[in-house]
């Protein structure tokens, strides 16, 4: 064996073109993870402009009557706070993935690898779902399994390719929040969502007096000009956006659907219904944000579990 040549864990030798491929695809993997977190950047540095600019520039350099002053500071505060914690949980909420019991075991895993026959693995994921609250399929009629992470998939979970992990009740992964939004953090993102929307539309209603104020002239020019004329236009560009999305998402709700399903209806043993999930819009509501409706808008963990239920179960159970 040459200098260059290493062996792994099972003590196979690795030729080196093999560790340089591995090497450059650990590099290309750590570039990405990197980059990724470009667009939460963005929105981090446009978030804090728009703190210095409305606290700072209108608030403290622009603002002359005390009362309003106070009363814009602390309003403008809370919708602040409440914005930043509900957009750090969305980010740094971890998404959840399928516990033990949907793993193989040793015997099964070892079972379904010698096993060369695609119909005879089918029948033996059939097996091991019998002791599972699995009630969805894939397209084919077979029982759902992922390869990379050897599991078979719980209803409503997919797989994302860049977490590299099955999530459990996917929605979609965000690059604005560089995260999989799903069972774990959902009700933490529509309230990201509506808590933006708050912030912006404040920011608007406040500045727009002294937004017409700096255009007609009314006030003098200077560095505060600049700073209110943007964030009028920022504010009102942002809660264009958000609107559409939080109103999209407020229908998937209501219907108890996530935007894969959405796209592509759940299949179920009797096939295919895109409403496979919808208990009604009270208990599709407290599936997201929980029973208690005083923890409705803040940002800690309230939700139920997400093994339904209702129809999920009964459209098993008319086969």
């Amino acid at each position: 064996m040459s200098p260059m040549d290493r062996r792994n864990g099972s003590g196979a030798q690795i030729r080196p073109e093999v560790r340089w491929n591995m090497a450059l695809s650990r590099g290309l993997r750590c570039c990405q993870r990197v980059f990724s977190w470009i667009p939460v950047l963005i929105i981090t540095s446009v978030v804090l402009w728009s703190y210095y600019a409305y606290v700072f520039q209108l608030c403290l350099f622009t603002l002359t009557n005390t009362l309003e002053k106070v009363a814009y500071l602390l309003v403008f505060h809370v919708c602040f706070v409440m914005f930043s914690w509900t957009y750090w949980k969305s980010i740094f909420t971890p998404p959840a993935s399928p516990c033990k019991k949907f793993q193989l075991s040793y015997s099964d895993k070892q079972r379904y690898e010698m096993e060369e026959r695609p119909d005879a693995q089918k029948q033996i994921l059939v097996e091991i779902a019998k002791k599972l609250p699995i009630f969805t399929r894939a397209q084919s009629g077979a029982i759902r399994f992922c390869d990379r992470c050897q599991v078979l998939k719980p209803d409503r979970c997919h797989h994302c390719s860049v977490c590299e992990t099955c999530v459990l009740k996917m929605d979609h992964h965000c690059p604005w929040v560089n995260n999989c939004v799903g069972f774990s953090n959902y009700k933490f993102f529509l309230l990201f969502l509506s808590y933006s929307m708050l912030y912006c539309i404040f920011i608007a209603s406040t500045v727009f007096q002294y937004f017409f104020k700096f255009w007609v002239g009314d006030l003098p020019n200077g560095p505060a000009k600049f700073h209110v004329l943007f964030l009028m236009f920022v504010a009102l560009m942002f809660f264009v956006s958000l609107l559409f999305l939080f109103g999209y998402h407020c229908w998937l709700v209501a219907k108890n659907r996530s935007t894969l399903e959405a796209f592509s209806a759940p299949v179920f043993v009797n096939g295919p219904d895109r409403n496979g999930f919808n208990v009604g819009i009270r208990k599709n509501l407290q599936q997201v944000f929980g029973e208690d409706r005083r923890l409705w808008f803040i940002p800690v963990i309230t939700r139920s579990d997400f093994l339904l239920v209702g129809k999920a179960k009964s459209n098993a159970a008319r086969v």
